[in-house]
């Protein structure tokens, strides 16, 4: 079993925060990067059962829905006979019945939907299209109508000088909504973004671990699992395709900009929309030899809250993590802790995570 992803790069418009391979939409590329997207499928694809497939981007419903149509119709050269989860992103804006029966009709049965913010500023600043809170309730209401009952909203959070009871009202919204699944990230500054470019500064890191702290309090409150760093779910939805990344397991990544990992090679398509229409992949890959493997494991999966199974590393790769990683010291300072063969960083320390990988690798 393996998983799928297929990276959409087209946008209505272009967020100041994204540092992700896209452009703004038209239709001519549209058409274009849809044709390579199927030879590359076409070449790559082993003919493997697949698990999971997650459409992202980028924002895949900004494509027409003949484009969309054209897409799904692609989805049929996999072998989905076991087919678990299949994950389409989409902005609330792009919501309609006419894309969610097309997503039905090709057995789409999860949506990633950027919310962002409630706060008409914040959007502002992230230059996201703003809309009230009734807006987004009718939105989720008709995916819930048309039996979609598994939904991703995802939340970023700590923008500069975002105050704490903004933060607590996006969370009241978000919990108002009741989806199955929550993603919440901080604002991250990356190089060649407008931000950037514009010279803000990230928000003071103390009021960004307080947020965290907040967030997760109340979402935990609130039943959902925070089963990953950034990631909350409802008991029995966490999002399968993600558990295979951190997994450390092995996965399809078609279109422009995607990565993958295959027949144990880490590879990355070019980032160039010219060059990818043109057919020229360009892709940079990297043979994983057993100590990257072994140390990609111990990043990926100290992501989760429940950590790794050391048994299961033990076997895996036939040596003693322990004998690997330097272990010991950080457990002895409770940076890690051990229960039950499952080693996971200390919950009181998640927030300072990089910090301790670092430590380790």
């Amino acid at each position: 079993m393996i998983s799928v992803y297929i990276h959409i790069p087209f946008c209505k418009s272009i967020c100041t925060y994204c540092d992700f391979c896209k452009v703004l939409y038209q239709k001519d590329w549209a058409v274009q990067y849809l044709k390579s997207l199927n030879q590359e499928i076409t070449d790559r694809y082993m003919g493997e059962e697949v698990r999971t497939i997650y459409i992202g981007g980028g924002t895949p419903s900004s494509l027409s829905l003949k484009e969309i149509e054209y897409l799904l119709l692609l989805t049929n050269i996999f072998n989905k006979e076991y087919l678990e989860e299949f994950t389409f992103e989409c902005n609330i804006e792009d919501i309609n019945e006419e894309l969610l029966l097309l997503l039905k009709k090709f057995n789409v049965n999860r949506l990633s939907i950027g919310i962002e913010s409630f706060d008409e500023e914040n959007l502002l600043l992230m230059k996201r299209k703003y809309h009230t809170f009734k807006d987004i309730e009718e939105k989720i209401n008709l995916c819930r109508k048309l039996e979609f009952n598994n939904i991703n909203l995802d939340l970023i959070y700590a923008l500069p000088g975002e105050k704490m009871q903004l933060l607590k009202q996006d969370i009241k919204y978000l919990l108002k909504l009741n989806p199955e699944h929550i993603s919440t990230y901080s604002l991250m500054i990356e190089d060649n973004t407008f931000l950037s470019y514009q010279k803000i500064n990230s928000i003071d890191e103390d009021i960004d671990a307080k947020m965290y702290e907040y967030i997760t309090k109340k979402l935990t409150n609130n039943n959902y699992n925070h089963y990953e760093v950034s990631n909350f779910s409802k008991k029995g939805y966490e999002s399968k395709h993600n558990l295979v990344y951190w997994n450390n397991q092995e996965y399809y990544g078609f279109g422009c900009g995607a990565s993958g990992y295959i027949g144990g090679i880490r590879y990355n398509n070019t980032r160039s929309l010219t060059s990818y229409i043109k057919g020229n992949l360009n892709s940079s890959e990297e043979i994983i030899s057993k100590q990257n493997n072994m140390e990609y494991e111990l990043i990926l999966g100290l992501r989760k809250l429940e950590g790794i199974n050391i048994d299961e590393f033990n076997q895996k790769f036939n040596v003693h993590i322990e004998d690997v990683f330097p272990i010991k010291p950080l457990l002895k300072n409770k940076d890690l802790i051990l229960k039950k063969n499952m080693l996971s960083i200390n919950p009181k320390k998640i927030y300072i995570m990089n910090e301790i990988l670092l430590k380790l690798v």
